[in-house]
């Protein structure tokens, strides 16, 4: 069985603005005080796992230990089904230090070009750790296809060229409600609280 988070501060482990943002909206109905690794200064550990949910776990497990509070970590990628899935988990690292989504939709596109099919998912896996080390871990999937060139303002990361299946507006363009009403992030999102915030 699960465990619950009764609550208190949680530690968002991760350095992106854009994405401390969305998971902190998702957090809004429970009774969490959210702070981010970025807020405490904590060093971002090597993401050297071979999975989503491998990297999530050592992002969730660092934050943990260093900051004694439980701490929760995404780790999320768009994988596009002609590239084999890549740029997969190197996502961001597509994206080069200066964390440049600008170049990694570029760098998509490119290696795209040559192909018809355009078909893409984005995936997200939660890590939800304890400072005793116990880890649950969830993952949500969103199937879409690219498009060229990018769309809206309103996201971040690969939003501006990606479309879910049956919508018409890129992520980027979507209202953040509208996103997190079917994103990967929603979908891990909805399984972690059915399994561990339900007590709050």
């Amino acid at each position: 069985m699960a465990r619950f988070f009764k609550g208190g501060k949680l530690i968002i482990a991760s350095h992106n603005l854009g994405k401390v943002i969305e998971i902190k909206k998702l957090l809004l109905p429970f009774s969490t005080d959210v702070i981010s690794a970025g807020d405490l200064n904590l060093p971002e550990p090597v993401e050297n796992g071979q999975t989503f949910k491998d990297n999530a776990k050592i992002k969730a497990q660092a934050a943990a230990l260093a900051s004694g509070l439980p701490a929760l970590a995404d780790d999320s990628g768009l994988c596009v089904h002609k590239l084999n899935d890549e740029p997969g988990i190197y996502s961001a690292r597509w994206a080069g230090p200066d964390k440049n989504f600008d170049v990694a939709m570029r760098k998509v596109q490119e290696k795209l070009k040559k192909f018809d099919d355009k078909s893409a998912h984005f995936t997200c896996a939660l890590a939800l750790c304890w400072p005793d080390g116990h880890t649950e871990i969830f993952e949500g999937k969103v199937f879409g296809n690219l498009i060229w060139p990018p769309r809206g303002k309103k996201g971040f990361g690969y939003d501006p060229i990606f479309i879910a299946n049956d919508m018409s507006l890129s992520f980027a363009e979507m209202q953040p409600e509208a996103k997190h009403a079917i994103s990967h992030r929603a979908q891990a999102f909805k399984k972690m609280m059915k399994a561990c915030f339900k007590s709050i």
